[in-house]
């Protein structure tokens, strides 16, 4: 099969590789129906994160289910099949507390399993997934195409968004600010407005993200950054900050935006793939900002999160601006760090 090998920074390459199996009793082999990239996998892609040899790369796919193993009940062969970016059992005690990221017998893809078998990267043609009684979400039935974007950001972005939204602790009334215009951050927008924040100020300078965050429930938006973009925040809300931020980019300057938005008494939500990022100790002590957040346990969303999306009261796919074959993968990523697309979607 065909799959996305990055060999090293800004060295993507879409080659050959074996078609997956069924290793263990409880696997599920699922063919792509659409894939994507993702602003995570900039970072090796730009050399931010090491790449030390070729590896396979993406984690955000939906599909339909070829082959199960044995041990498998609740998806069978035919199904359409949302897959969260990180596979769980969804049984071991963090599942049980809803932290199926931390799952005990859980992991992510591109790597080996817990056995040492290889786990296929998401930006091919198929992929191996471990634990699928645990992991995979069937739709109520065969989706239609124009679905298919916004159910693709439920294996990430939109998961992501709401658990930064919900680390924040955002509430009906709330005032709340988002960090970062990617797709995750316009995704913490729709987040916000949808857990009931009356205003949601989105930092954007980029007047497409603009128009998707507003779209999306913005009621604001902020172009200046660092001490400029705190005292428009503070302008914003009588001098007083968000009662909520959400941090959706992981760098040191996001992440001090954050907590200058924030009021005494907020609370700061991070999902952001933290690189060079550190919590204010001091400031938060003095200001009793709080710091809640971390890789996002989409598993246990999707059962609120997927209704959402197919009735149609959400519309998260907005945030894919670009669609590409999988053979173009290679603009696919120059068009994201160039960004000149917000999300680019990968059709096999």
């Amino acid at each position: 099969m065909d799959a996305t090998v990055l060999h090293a920074p800004g060295d993507i390459r879409l080659e050959q590789v074996p078609d997956p199996e069924i290793i263990q009793h409880t696997d599920a082999v699922v063919r792509t129906v659409a894939t994507c990239v993702c602003g995570s996998d900039l970072w090796p892609y730009r050399g931010i994160s090491s790449v030390s040899k070729p590896r396979r790369i993406g984690h955000e796919f939906i599909g339909v289910v070829e082959q199960v193993g044995s041990a498998v009940q609740t998806v069978r062969p035919g199904d359409f099949v949302i897959t969260p970016f990180l596979w769980s059992d969804n049984t071991c005690a963090h599942c049980a507390a809803g932290m199926q990221s931390a799952c005990a017998n859980g992991g992510g893809f591109g790597g080996p399993d817990s056995n040492g078998d290889f786990v296929d990267g998401c930006q091919g043609e198929y992929v191996r997934v471990p634990q699928a009684d645990g992991t995979l979400v069937a739709t109520p039935e065969q989706p239609a195409e124009e679905l298919l974007p916004s159910l693709l950001t439920l294996t990430d972005v939109m998961a992501t968004g709401w658990h930064a939204a919900v680390s924040a602790q955002v509430r009906p009334g709330s005032t709340v600010v988002v960090v970062g215009d990617g797709a995750v951050g316009l995704c913490g927008v729709l987040s916000a407005s949808l857990q009931g924040a009356e205003r949601v100020v989105a930092m954007s300078r980029h007047a497409d993200r603009q128009a998707v965050a507003t779209e999306f429930g913005a009621t604001d938006i902020v172009e200046e950054r660092g001490a400029e973009g705190a005292a428009r925040i503070m302008d914003l809300t009588d001098g007083v900050g968000a009662d909520a931020v959400l941090e959706c980019v992981g760098t040191k300057e996001s992440m001090a935006q954050a907590f200058a938005s924030a009021r005494p008494g907020g609370m700061v939500g991070f999902v952001g793939v933290p690189h060079g990022a550190e919590a204010p100790m001091s400031d938060m002590f003095r200001r009793n900002v709080g710091l809640a957040g971390g890789v996002a346990p989409v598993r246990g969303y999707l059962d609120d999160l997927l209704p959402r999306v197919w009735g149609g009261q959400i519309n998260p796919g907005r945030v894919f601006d670009s669609v590409v074959p999988l053979s173009q993968v290679a603009d696919a990523y120059r068009a994201m760090d160039e960004r000149t697309a917000i999300k680019v979607m990968l059709r096999p």
